[in-house]
């Protein structure tokens, strides 16, 4: 059965127009935009009517009548597909980037910081361990051990079986790759340095606030930077961002379209497609950066900026988080053109990635394991997210607003301005509750005044511990 996408759309409640009407306009505009490519299959009835809230007879009506304009197919017992023979007003034109050429200079990566285990981290990203597949992942590593024992040698483009996988795994989700296209990465971390080490002209936009270590990461490379503002609430004020791109002319644009960390922030498909635009009119490179993809649950997937605007966009995803953080593995996916500069990149900063590590990765992909370790992996998120939302809203004072992602394992939290953020983060930590200030991942003066809360590794009684402590500090706060 293959995957659906996800699709973005708000109902409207007081409007001449009922949510039938609106469902089915709304797929209408971004089928005909392009941003639904051909062959694309829709969500399930029940999965669309659950997550909008409202009944399958609306969503069904609404596919219906899709069917009937001829811009969707019914296929019996696979789902409701968009019409291949439907003509869309996409332009085949793809963004001209510039081809990077590679720059061998070396740069230190900074240390981590060590936790006590009884500190709650409340802004962690990472996933609960007791949720990662550790014996299914020991026992591959026996089993490649067993049959061909440690690798003498190293590929340093990365086993090639598992980069197969991998452009076979992205080519269900209407990402056109091969395997000579895939990089194996140590993490998503390395595939971000070396396409900067890669690049010809340093000089990068991406967004406000930033990826922390990126944007140090961005920093110690001495790249000429550029933020480009996002709201979690409000969305992108994309005009904003089309005048920053025509004054700077960065020669890349550095974005992460699902869960943007830390807001958490996802992209709409409107918002990518103008994106797109921007890209082939100001002649600048993108990498997308998909750490959040396989996250959602109801294991649906959004058409990334690379399927949209094809191998131009830089393409980097890692299994991180997704499996075990000390696995290390990640992979950049370019083109015929890039990988030679990108392969060279990887060469000078590590030679190589740990080859036993990459073909145990593989024997636990080959198996079909990860497919079932997601499902369980995502009921798991989901209900963590249901209850950290829950919580906020018994615990959290009025003046205290947060984001719904949907998904992933982050939201933000956004504090009334009297609040003092480093008075809040020290008193949190002398009660053992430790959060990230974020306030180091914008560029210049902070557009937002809130903290990153991560709800996917602390257990359910920790969490609700932290969110409470920290919901009676702002009311002590706010009081005074």
């Amino acid at each position: 059965m293959p995957p659906y996408v996800r699709l973005h759309i708000r109902l409207l409640p007081h409007t001449s127009h009922n949510f039938e009407t609106q469902i089915c306009e709304a797929i209408a505009s971004e089928i005909s935009g392009g941003n639904l490519p051909q062959g694309s299959r829709l969500p399930p009835v029940r999965v669309l009517a659950h997550q909008l809230g409202i009944s399958k007879n609306t969503v069904q009506f609404a596919y219906d009548e899709l069917a009937a304009r001829g811009l969707v197919v019914p296929k019996n017992r696979q789902g409701v597909f968009v019409s291949e023979t439907f003509m869309t007003a996409r332009s085949e034109e793809k963004p001209k980037v510039q081809v990077p050429a590679p720059s061998l200079i070396p740069r230190p990566m900074p240390n981590s910081k060590m936790h006590s285990q009884d500190t709650i981290l409340l802004s962690n990203v990472f996933v609960d361990p007791d949720l990662l597949p550790n014996e299914q992942l020991n026992e591959c590593f026996r089993s490649v051990l067993k049959s061909t024992g440690l690798p003498s040698f190293y590929d340093t483009q990365g086993f090639y079986p598992l980069r197969e996988w991998i452009a076979e795994r992205l080519s269900q989700r209407g990402i056109s790759a091969t395997a000579e296209e895939v990089i194996i990465t140590t993490g998503s971390q390395q595939a971000l340095d070396i396409a900067c080490r890669a690049l010809q002209h340093k000089h990068i936009a991406t967004e406000n606030p930033a990826y922390h270590i990126g944007k140090i990461l961005f920093e110690m490379n001495q790249m000429q930077l550029v933020g480009l503002p996002i709201h979690p609430f409000k969305g992108l004020d994309l005009s904003l961002w089309e005048k920053r791109l025509a004054q700077a002319r960065p020669s890349l644009l550095y974005l992460t379209p699902n869960f943007q960390n830390p807001t958490g922030y996802s992209y709409s498909s409107q918002e990518l497609r103008k994106i797109a635009e921007m890209a082939e009119r100001y002649q600048f490179g993108i990498l997308e950066d998909d750490w959040g993809a396989d996250m959602l649950s109801f294991s649906e997937y959004r058409p990334s900026l690379r399927a949209l605007c094809g191998d131009n966009v830089l393409y980097l995803n890692s299994f991180t988080k997704k499996l075990l953080p000390s696995l290390r593995v990640g992979y950049l996916v370019g083109n015929r053109q890039m990988v030679p500069s990108l392969v060279a990149a990887k060469r000078v900063a590590t030679l190589g990635h740990p080859s036993l590590i990459e073909e145990a990765l593989f024997e636990f992909l080959s198996r079909g394991y990860y497919d079932t370790h997601l499902q369980k992996l995502q009921t798991a998120l989901d209900r963590r997210y249901h209850h950290c939302l829950q919580i906020l809203e018994q615990v959290m004072p009025d003046e205290v607003a947060w984001t719904t992602p949907g998904g992933s394992p982050i939201l933000w939290l956004e504090l009334p301005p009297s609040i003092d953020l480093p008075s809040l983060i020290a008193t949190m930590q002398s009660q053992r509750i430790n959060i990230t200030d974020t306030r180091s991942s914008f560029f210049g003066t902070p557009h937002l005044h809130g903290i990153k809360i991560g709800f996917a590794y602390n257990k359910e009684g920790a969490l609700e511990h932290a969110l409470q402590t920290l919901a009676n500090t702002l009311k002590q706060e706010l009081a005074r």
